[in-house]
């Protein structure tokens, strides 16, 4: 594996961005962090060793500027890892406010669409090969009763990781994607703590009997940006310790 990559990972300030950007970074690759909260991207950059990029990614001139950015300092992104999402909004169908799912779908769909789209453009412009990860859930396949606005944003999630395998396919351009279940994150555990009714419910739906911790995810994420993934394309991969099997 080549050590001279650039890593362009977005939502790079939250828990499991962290994770990535750790991972990738013992790698020996570049890592880039994109987030728009830049108090938050200055602080996770300095402690992972990364570097930060203020980008709004339901903007593209945002996306496009800081791409822009991104390549005048550190080359241009050979591996994009589309992280950043909306986790916290939540409701069951007949009440789960519309600017509330307007907000989800404009992030984690809007979004993942808008990088991936300037990222391959760019690839493709300067007739380099690349990869794209995206991060998904097993949500997107298996329903959580008051979760359904987040899990349809991520189905669309996979069959945008589909929609951009096909088609990129041609120009050396793998797209996969992570599906993980449920994720111990610091903020997770401050509100689900081991060993409390909640937690134990949503273990108990677990057949390895544990949530997936951020570095499960980023060693998924990594093999699949990595040379031992060469021949997969279009994939979601499930982290979920077994629960699509229940």
């Amino acid at each position: 594996m080549t050590s001279s990559r650039t890593v362009l990972i977005t939502g790079g300030a939250g828990g499991i961005g962290r994770g990535l950007a750790e991972r990738f970074h013992r790698l020996g690759d570049r890592v880039v962090m994109a987030d728009r909260d830049q108090d938050a991207l200055t602080e996770a950059s300095a402690a992972t060793g990364g570097h930060g990029s203020a980008m709004d990614i339901t903007d593209a001139a945002s996306v496009s500027a800081a791409l822009a950015e991104v390549e005048a300092a550190h080359g241009p992104v050979d591996v994009l890892i589309n992280n950043a999402g909306v986790l916290n909004r939540h409701g069951a169908l007949v009440e789960l406010d519309a600017a509330d799912m307007e907000l989800i779908l404009r992030t984690n769909v809007l979004g993942t669409f808008l990088v991936t789209q300037q990222v391959a453009q760019r690839m493709i412009a300067s007739e380099r090969a690349g990869v794209i990860v995206n991060i998904s859930s097993i949500g997107g396949r298996q329903p959580t009763p008051g979760m359904g606005g987040y899990e349809s944003s991520k189905a669309a999630v996979d069959s945008l990781t589909r929609w951009a395998a096909i088609e990129l396919a041609s120009h050396g351009i793998r797209v996969n994607a992570v599906a993980p279940g449920p994720v111990a994150t610091a903020m997770l555990e401050l509100g689900m703590p081991e060993g409390s009714p909640q937690r134990e419910a949503w273990e108990s739906r677990i057949p390895l009997r544990r949530l997936a911790a951020v570095a499960d995810v980023a060693e998924a994420a990594a093999f699949l940006a990595g040379p031992g993934a060469a021949h997969l394309t279009g994939v979601s991969l499930p982290v979920d310790g077994g629960q699509l099997l229940t």
